[in-house]
């Protein structure tokens, strides 16, 4: 394989790696997020209220997700990231500050705003800006590495979450939250961001050479590899569309929207590479829910399912860190770990003891490396000034399939219980794997 050299020094993009670590962390200690569910039944509402708030919560993801896609691709990214946990935080503080069930609602409005303004606009800003130092090829590493700082700040969340509410209530509480916010927001004033506005494209002077695009490897005899991300040509032939600068349109707003959308529309290989962002995310995103049912059903006692949880999050910590080598898996590599997950889904939980979430936490882990490769996936087929639109369409299309997924399980677990819902809902995963493996057999004509 021919790699490139990176056109800038190495500390340019331990300065994007940092800020976006330190961003992640952040964002995502947050001390409400363990006991809001808490605060909702304490201050005297319903189960079919706070249903009511989900319900709130995931409809204004879906309302705000592609809009803020666009109006990222039209404005600065950097800003937006700013705007997000600023967003969220007024939610936050509505909620401990005047707690009742149209606070809650308006809270979790600007929480679905906070999270859609985040969508789409940091996933490109960070691949935008790989592209621009020459190091596009190490996108996967770098988000499976954020997403598993998320996950540290969720878990030093857990940790600290209880002794504040017991030392200041659910103000300290809030007030901690809201804190995280603003030091997120801080931090994302410190993302590099040398997009140019959408205009006329740019020529490139000899002493300004173009932005680079992810190596293609053909071995000796012209046949492509087996690869699942776009650094080689796939079977039949077929290459996939390389990654161009968001500097190459003259677009409003209504203009880049309509280009990401006609780009998932028209082009099968953007198309496929959005659903499977939204198949692979979704799924085991909905049945995270369920897991402290599930633990409960096994015979613990309520003090231990947080430890459970705590494996459960181990494993998608791991699972995260293993994206430089899930890079080199192929279609069928792919396939094998999106098998993994199906069958350690359901294994762990059909087990029905406390054991099976060892089971769950390395199919929690796989289903997160999955979900990173998808999403390098998609951003490596994206091209023109829409990249933050097409994400946020795969976020869009992921909210839509979680709340599906939460219906189907809520009627499966009804009628044969929490084991039998997680083994159906894993079987998705094996869908997908048999479709990856059936394309592959019966590749498309090269164009």
């Amino acid at each position: 394989m021919i790699h490139l050299a990176s056109r800038v020094p190495d500390p340019a993009v331990r300065r994007l790696s940092v800020t976006l670590y330190a961003y992640a962390f952040l964002s995502d200690l947050v001390l409400l997020y363990p006991l809001y569910v808490v605060l909702f039944a304490d201050t005297g509402l319903s189960v079919g209220q706070i249903s009511s708030l989900f319900v709130i919560w995931s409809a204004a993801g879906i309302l705000f997700e592609v809009p803020s896609g666009a109006w990222a691709d039209v404005v600065s990214r950097r800003l937006l990231l700013c705007l997000a946990p600023l967003v969220t935080a007024a939610g936050y503080a509505l909620w401990v500050l005047l707690p009742s069930y149209p606070a809650f609602a308006v809270g979790f409005l600007l929480w679905g705003a906070g999270g859609a303004l985040v969508s789409g606009a940091l996933e490109a800003l960070v691949w935008t800006e790989l592209d621009r130092l020459g190091a596009v090829g190490r996108y996967a590493r770098v988000l499976g590495r954020a997403r598993t700082a998320g996950v540290l700040g969720v878990v030093v969340t857990g940790v600290l979450a209880g002794p504040v509410l017991a030392v200041g209530g659910y103000p300290a509480v809030g007030a901690a939250s809201v804190l995280a916010c603003l030091l997120a927001a801080a931090v994302a004033a410190r993302f590099p961001e040398h997009r140019t506005p959408p205009g006329p494209a740019p020529s490139h002077p000899a002493h300004d050479p173009p932005p680079a695009t992810p190596p293609v490897a053909v071995p000796p005899g012209g046949h492509a590899p087996d690869a699942l991300l776009p650094v080689a040509v796939l079977p039949g032939g077929h290459a996939p569309d390389p990654a161009t600068p968001d500097d190459d349109g003259d677009l409003t707003w209504w203009g880049t929207l309509r280009a990401g959308v006609t780009q998932v529309r028209t082009r099968p290989p953007v198309r496929a590479a959005v659903l499977l962002v939204a198949v692979v995310a979704a799924d085991w995103g909905a049945l995270d829910e369920y897991t402290p049912l599930l633990a409960v059903d096994t015979g613990v006692g309520a003090q231990a399912v947080p430890l459970l949880l705590l494996l459960l999050w181990a494993g998608v910590t791991v699972g995260g860190l293993l994206a430089p080598a899930g890079e080199r898996l192929g279609r069928r590599g792919y396939a094998a770990l999106l098998g993994l997950v199906a069958v350690a889904l359901a294994g762990g939980a059909l087990v029905r003891h406390p054991a099976g979430f060892a089971l769950l936490a390395v199919a929690f882990g796989a289903a997160q490396l999955a979900t990173v490769l998808a999403d390098a996936r998609l951003q490596a087929r994206i091209t023109g000034t829409s990249r933050a639109t097409v994400t946020s369409l795969a976020g869009m299309a992921t909210d839509v399939l979680i709340i599906g997924t939460y219906a189907g399980y809520g009627l499966v677990a009804t009628a044969a219980g929490n084991a039998v819902a997680f083994a159906a809902v894993a079987g998705a995963y094996v869908v997908v794997a048999l479709a990856l493996l059936a394309r592959r057999r019966h590749p498309g004509p090269t164009p």
